[in-house]
């Protein structure tokens, strides 16, 4: 390329067609000639201007090596406006850097000859820009010439990166984090010297240009090229001095979708800086929900008392109640003891939940679906192709007891049922059933009336008076129940349940345990933990009552860490004997320890180290649990490699005695025979993967092409829990590929994995109603006619499927799916811990677990309030969420839009948005409670389009 000017020349002078090839370029061009050698790619004919330009060029450069030294400035000056005034098409070099890219290294060698002077620094800002021709072959010399420039004139203000365009933004911007990435530091954080081919100027400087770049490209619509620079030199969160209120929104936007890609702890330092920009541009919704997502108390805090406008505080309760934020956490700071001063009684309402179950009714007759379904109407047994033996109807226990649940799902929180809520005195549904169908059947009341307090406990008060020890217990289950989620001044729970907690009765013992876990669910009260700690630390207390009560701890206090709760069930761990460890119930002990850390990430490092301290087996699914419910929903890679090297361990389930080394276990007697090793930990991070993965869609794709592969290659163990992990992904996200998958599974020769297949696509399907997976499911009614436990599977799955009739959705994920609810993922994965055993729990005589699915279940709708709360009718579209960050000007948010009037059901994919300008919504996602405000420039526009 340096020889490009004189071939331009001297190829065309030597062709005998030629006679004068100077005099006449554009001819040249039309040559044949000059086709040849352009082939050759070794040179160019110039236009006239062109030569003029680089003949002047080439004389500036000249005046540059003269002695007379009052010629540089000029010279520089005429330099800098010549490269600054270039303009290129997006694939071609400007012009004077073509022409000066030969010149480079002399200039280079010239530039170190001179003094230092203010020329000198400006000589450097020239080189700055030319060394992007040398990128490939001299790296960083564009940021090194910057840097050199900067200090050989400290009190002159440099001209602005910007001034020489956007390439050379771009390129300054690339080096500074290439040069940022090769700095090396101490343990202290401070900067390391030994490097001789260093780019100058010290890290400061780095980050100060680094932010004078940022702002350039703020200005200029490239707010993820702004923010990827300031992470790369680890000062994120500086942005929020630079963002205005023409960039923010989309600064913010770009750096929440990054942080499920980023590793800890860049993730939270986004969050938390994304919220810093919120708060200060006073969008309390948007900073609200961040503070939620790190569920740092204090900063929630913060937010909810920050708005003066008492609607808008409205507007935070919903968001809070809907995440069962802790009401404690909003009591006023300054000392002051009196909360009722600082929350009015219509925001305590707001944030109790208590307007759910009325507003949740009132939407069902908007839908019409009030009315109660049958079991008949769910089944549809006449369109199943049984065989003419199986028509008889039995009158069987398993069949009652399906009916029990089915009824319970479909009718879920309308409270007018036919079996349970309005059956006749006398005609009780319960008494249809066997000790514990009973208490299933009892505690089906409690789902049926889901929500409504005041209603439910009037109607369930009459099985608590029951002589049958299995009814009784069955009403305290559905008290817990019925509470869950919604938070009275009565307190009607704790008043009810703690008086059976003492109770010597096991099934009304574990139901009042169960039921306070379930009725306080995220509301992390001291009271229930004085209560239930107990059962946890006492050895002589069976395992069954132990374990259920650390879950319903966990229950109540996840994602809390909770110190006193994790040291007692850490104690519990190291102190209870090898036999109670070996029992079944003791997964769900552990489980109540991990929810305690779900979200936290590496806060649960301490109780992972003493857990690997145990010796039990148990200890292994315990690291386990607790690593992957510290890392939910944060799509963490390393994590989920992590858990997918558990599974490719083969486990070895041969007596002891039978191997004649002690590999693993050295420090135990060889004579004795040891039982064989426990694989649940495989299981566990099966649904870890799951968990893990399920906060990100790309991550979540990737994750089932690894369930695939464990279903291929998987121990029995694994392959029985990989329909779980699906079931978990998608929650109430029915998609064609998964939908044919478990389909698949569901016909499986293993009738484990078929059986969790089956309930998996109840999970997906989840009061989705979709009507392939229900016919899915009628056919494996007749399919499996001859199986009663997979046939009760089936049946479940159809209740789920039409859970709510169609309104309501077990899908952990809310406002836009970038909150995580930890109540719902605490339910869910109570669910799926008795599902890594079916055939112990659900499929014997602890059915009743089904009801750990409570916390996850929360009304699909979009209801608009006016600032009285009141309900108000609006058009909304509602279509397909469409991911626009970080793409220029406005693309819609929805696509394949339908325009509704409020109030509407939403699926878990969709969007919503008003279909005009004439409210102005409080909140920033339209879901949930809504408050709305009457745009006062509508009107006026109104009347004039009149």
């Amino acid at each position: 390329m340096p020889e490009s000017t004189k071939a331009t020349i001297a190829v065309p002078a030597q062709d005998p067609k030629k006679k004068k090839p100077e005099e006449k370029p554009e001819e040249d061009v039309k040559d044949g000639a000059s086709k040849k050698k352009d082939e050759e790619k070794e040179g160019e004919d110039l236009s006239e201007e062109d030569l003029q330009l680089k003949n002047e060029l080439e004389m500036l450069i000249e005046r540059l090596r003269e002695p007379n030294t009052d010629l540089y400035r000029p010279a520089l000056e005429t330099l800098r406006t010549l490269i600054r005034t270039s303009t290129s098409s997006m694939t071609s070099v400007p012009k004077p850097l073509k022409f000066l890219h030969p010149h480079y290294p002399q200039l280079q060698e010239l530039y170190e000859t001179w003094p230092v002077s203010d020329n000198k620094s400006l000589f450097a800002d020239i080189l700055s820009v030319l060394a992007m021709t040398y990128s490939d072959t001299q790296p960083r010399g564009t940021l090194r010439y910057r840097l050199l420039s900067a200090s050989l004139s400290p009190s002159k203000k440099l001209s602005e990166p910007g001034s020489w365009g956007h390439e050379y933004v771009r390129h300054l911007a690339a080096e500074l984090g290439e040069e940022y990435s090769l700095r090396e530091f101490d343990e202290t954080g401070e900067e390391k010297t030994t490097d001789e081919n260093r780019v100058p100027g010290t890290v400061e400087d780095l980050q100060a240009l680094a932010i004078e770049c940022a702002t350039f490209l703020l200005q200029h619509n490239a707010e993820p090229d702004a923010v990827d620079l300031l992470e790369e030199l680890e000062i994120v969160d500086r942005i929020v001095d630079i963002v205005d209120d023409n960039t923010y929104e989309r600064v913010c936007q770009y750096m929440i979708r990054c942080v499920n890609l980023l590793p800890p702890p860049d993730d939270l330092s986004f969050l938390r800086t994304a919220h810093r920009i919120y708060a200060k541009h006073h969008k309390f919704p948007q900073a609200l929900t961040l503070s939620i997502r790190l569920g740092d108390p204090e900063l929630i805090r913060k937010d909810f008392n920050a708005p003066a406008n008492l609607t808008m505080k409205k507007q935070l309760a919903f968001i809070l109640a809907r995440a069962q934020v802790p009401k404690e956490w909003l009591d006023p700071e300054d000392g002051m003891t009196d909360g009722e001063s600082e929350l009015p009684e219509e925001i305590l309402e707001c944030l109790s939940n208590t307007r759910l179950s009325a507003q949740f009714k009132e939407f069902g007759k908007e839908l019409s679906v009030l009315e109660p379904k049958s079991l008949e109407d769910v089944y549809k047994s006449h369109l199943e192709n049984t065989r003419s033996t199986a028509a008889a109807n039995v009158d069987s226990a398993k069949a009652n007891l399906a009916g029990t649940f089915v009824n319970a799902f479909v009718n879920a929180g309308f409270g007018n049922d036919k079996l349970m809520a309005k059956a006749e005195e006398g005609n009780s549904w319960v008494y249809k059933n066997k000790d514990h169908g009973m208490l299933s059947a009892a505690a089906s009341l409690g789902l049926s009336l889901l929500w409504d307090t005041d209603e439910g406990l009037s109607q369930v008060d009459k099985y608590t008076y029951s002589s049958e020890e299995y009814i009784k217990s069955g009403a305290l289950l559905a008290t817990g129940i019925l509470n869950c989620g919604v938070r009275t001044e009565a307190d009607a729970a704790m008043a009810l349940l703690s008086e059976h907690v003492e109770n010597k009765s096991v099934p009304l013992k574990t139901s009042a345990i169960v039921g306070l876990g379930l009725a306080y669910a995220g509301a992390q009260r001291e009271d229930v933990m004085a209560l239930l700690l107990p059962f946890v630390a006492d050895d002589s207390v069976s395992m069954e009552i132990a374990s259920l009560a650390s879950l319903a701890l966990g229950f109540i206090f996840v994602g809390s860490g909770n110190g006193d709760v994790a040291s007692t069930i850490l104690q519990t761990l190291m102190e209870r004997d090898d036999k109670q460890l070996d029992e079944k119930w003791a997964r769900f002990m552990v489980l109540g320890l991990a929810l305690l850390y779900l979200g936290l990430q590496d806060a649960s490092d301490a109780t992972i180290a003493t857990l690997k301290a145990i010796e039990h087996q148990i200890s292994q699914t315990a690291v386990v649990l607790v690593d992957m419910c510290s890392f939910a929903g944060t799509g963490n890679v390393l994590k989920v490699q992590e858990l997918l090297h558990y599974c490719d361990e083969h486990i070895d389930k041969t007596p002891k005695e039978k191997k004649d080394d002690d590999e693993k276990k050295d420090d135990k007697d060889a004579t004795t025979e040891e039982p064989p090793k426990d694989d649940t930990f495989q299981a566990f991070a099966v649904i870890g993967i799951a968990l893990v993965a399920m906060g990100e869609e790309i991550g979540s794709e990737m994750s089932l092409r690894q369930f695939n592969h464990l279903m291929h290659y998987g121990e029995p163990t694994i392959r029985k829990v990989v329909p779980l992990a699906i079931g978990l992904v998608s929650a109430s996200n029915p998609q064609l590929p998964i939908m044919d998958t478990l389909s698949k599974y569901s016909h499986d020769n293993d009738l484990q994995v078929a059986l969790n297949a089956i309930f998996a696509m109840g999970l997906i399907g989840a009061g989705t109603n979709n009507a392939r997976l229900a016919q899915m499911l009628r056919q494996l009614a007749g399919y499996y006619y001859k199986e009663p436990d997979c046939l009760f599977m089936v049946r479940i799955a159809q209740g789920l499927v039409h859970m709510g009739k169609g309104t309501i959705t077990i899908n952990p994920f809310f406002s836009d799916r970038t909150i995580m609810g930890r109540t719902a993922v605490a339910g869910l994965l109570a669910t799926l811990t008795a599902f890594t055993d079916a055939k112990s729990f659900i499929l014997d005589k602890y059915h009743w677990m089904l009801y750990f699915l409570v916390p996850a279940m929360y009304p699909r709708f979009l209801i608009t309030l006016d600032e009285e709360l009141n309900n108000i009718a609006v058009t909304v579209r509602v279509g397909q969420a469409v991911d626009v960050v970080g793409q220029a000007g406005k693309p819609r948010t929805i696509s394949g839009f339908q325009t509704h009037s409020t109030p509407v059901r939403l699926g878990t994919t969709e969007r919503a948005e008003l279909a005009t300008e004439e409210y102005i919504p409080f909140a920033h996602v339209l879901e949930g409670f809504v408050i709305l405000q009457k745009n006062p420039g509508w009107e006026k526009e109104d009347k004039m389009d009149i």
